[in-house]
């Protein structure tokens, strides 16, 4: 393992998260001022954590070491991590309930936008050494139709083989392992990439001291972040996973699909080949 892990704290990587993600999201339109559907949710909420204290009679001990804890949360800048890991799946299960197409799951909070634009066949920006098992990733985006879409466009980031990402570790490129790659005519694209690690979710901040108060585990399983989009289709996030691969049984963010498992094959060369189809729903 390289020295560049032992330098990703979980404030570094927490800051990043929470500035990307007050750039990038909090401009999105959506509900701002329903005071009725606000009011609904936040009462629930918080009868919900009302029936958990009386039912597990929590104590003043108890209540005094959470309101710490949530403070610390916000000054590592560790929200988006644990929204993402522990709250995230159960929203995109909701909101891709009546999906036609290709299965999603959670984004996370490693998305970065306006990653370099590639050709349907090419490689993902590495170093010249980069670590890890080389993957040619293939397949073809197309309609509920069955129709190709062509000029489709595959927004792909995913961990190194240290399970570090770019822009949220130091000593990485910026768009290591990062490209919008565009479909051919015939809606394919081919993709040469490595074959990502498991890695653990930061563990030396306020979400770690969670994990390791309730004697969970921190591991994600490998996998490739998607975000597939065609003019006239809803967008698709997903995620791909490995076939075998450690905790895909036990993810922490409980994102894993069985529609989401890769089954890489080597092609005899050193490189292992996948392919996966796309299928993206109609604009709503």
């Amino acid at each position: 393992m390289s020295d560049t892990i032992l330098k990703a704290t979980a404030a570094g990587s927490g800051a990043s998260a929470t500035e990307r993600f007050l750039n990038d999201k909090t401009g999105e339109s959506g509900p701002r001022s329903d005071a009725a559907r606000v009011n609904t949710l936040v009462t629930e909420v918080i009868t919900a954590v009302h029936d958990v204290i009386r039912r597990h009679q929590v104590t003043y001990e108890e209540y005094n070491a959470l309101k710490p804890w949530l403070i610390s949360v916000g000054q590592d800048g560790e929200w988006p991590l644990f929204l993402d890991v522990w709250i995230e799946h159960v929203v995109e299960e909701v909101a891709s309930a009546a999906r036609e197409g290709s299965k999603g799951t959670i984004e996370g909070p490693y998305y970065v936008p306006g990653a370099p634009t590639l050709p349907s066949v090419s490689t993902l920006p590495m170093r010249d050494a980069e670590a890890g098992t080389r993957l040619l990733f293939q397949g073809q985006v197309t309609g509920v139709d069955g129709k190709p879409l062509a000029g489709a466009l595959l927004e792909m980031w995913q961990a190194d083989d240290d399970g570090l990402y770019a822009q949220f570790a130091p000593g990485i490129p910026e768009w290591n392992l990062r490209g919008g790659v565009v479909t051919d005519d015939e809606g394919r694209f081919a993709v040469t990439t490595i074959q990502p690690a498991p890695y653990q979710i930061p563990t030396d901040g306020s979400c770690g001291r969670l994990i390791a108060a309730a004697g969970w585990h921190a591991w994600r399983p490998a996998h490739l972040h998607l975000k597939v989009s065609a003019p006239g289709h809803e967008p698709l996030t997903t995620q791909l996973y490995f076939k075998d691969g450690a905790h895909i049984q036990d993810d922490v963010a409980s994102a894993v699909k069985p529609e989401l498992v890769l089954d890489p094959r080597p092609n005899g060369t050193g490189v292992k080949e996948s392919t996966y189809d796309f299928v993206l729903d109609p604009s709503s």
